[in-house]
């Protein structure tokens, strides 16, 4: 079986409002479970992809801040 997970995350959350995308954001963080952590790297994948590099240096600035 061949299986795209980045597909299969985004086609489940294709369409989802503001409020489902932040929903589905703090329930992964709050449950801290392992399999949870994919779905996160694809949304950021998203984020990341759909930002102007003003935005991308601005969230790399606060990752590096986060991890100090």
């Amino acid at each position: 079986m061949n299986l795209n997970l980045r597909h299969a995350i985004r086609q489940n959350v294709e369409g989802n409002s503001q409020d489902q995308l932040r929903e589905t954001i703090l329930d992964a963080i709050n449950k801290g479970e392992e399999k949870m952590l994919p779905g996160l790297g694809v949304l950021f994948e998203v984020i990341w992809e759909n930002s102007s590099e003003q935005d991308k240096a601005e969230m790399l600035s606060t990752l590096e801040d986060g991890l100090k």
